[in-house]
C-alpha cells in the first residue's frame, strides 16, 4: 500500500475530522476566553484593587537604557501570568462542565433498557403454532 493511499485512508476517518473540528473550535473558544478575561473580568478586578492594570504589572530586573539601544528592559511580567492563569481556570471550568454533561448523557443512555431483539423466523413460526393451538377448541 502506498504512503499516499495510507495517508488518505487515515485522513478520511471520522476521528481525524472530528479532532480537526475540535481543535478549530477550541482555538476560537480560547480567543473568546482571552478577550473575556482581559476586557471584561480584569478591568473591574483592577478597579477594585486600586486601579491596577494587571497586564502591565511586572518586576523590572534590568531597566531599559535609552543611551544604548542594544539593552532592552528585562522584566518578569507577572500580571500577564495572572491573566493567563485566570483564562486557564475559566477554560478548565468549562471543560469540567462539558465532561459532566457528557457523563450525564452517557448515564441516561445506559439506564434506558435496550429493546428486546426481534424473534427469529423459527421463533415466530413457533409462536404462530402456539397461538393457533390456543384458539382451537379442545377435543
Amino acid at each position: 500500500m502506498g504512503l499516499l493511499t495510507e495517508f488518505k485512508e487515515f485522513a478520511a476517518r471520522g476521528n481525524v475530522v472530528d479532532l480537526a473540528v475540535g481543535v478549530i473550535i477550541g482555538a476560537a473558544f480560547g480567543k473568546i476566553v482571552t478577550s473575556m478575561v482581559e476586557q471584561v473580568i480584569m478591568p473591574p478586578v483592577g478597579l477594585a484593587l486600586g486601579r491596577v492594570d494587571f497586564a502591565n504589572l511586572k518586576w523590572v530586573l534590568a531597566p531599559e537604557n535609552p543611551a544604548t539601544e542594544a539593552i532592552e528592559e528585562v522584566a518578569i511580567q507577572y500580571g500577564a501570568f495572572i491573566n493567563t492563569m485566570i483564562q486557564f481556570v475559566i477554560i478548565l471550568f468549562v471543560v469540567f462542565l462539558l465532561v459532566k454533561a457528557i457523563n450525564k448523557l452517557r448515564r441516561a443512555e445506559a439506564e434506558t433498557p435496550a429493546a428486546p431483539p426481534a424473534p427469529t423466523a423459527s421463533e415466530a413460526l413457533l409462536m404462530e403454532i402456539r397461538d393457533a393451538l390456543k384458539v382451537r377448541p379442545p377435543v
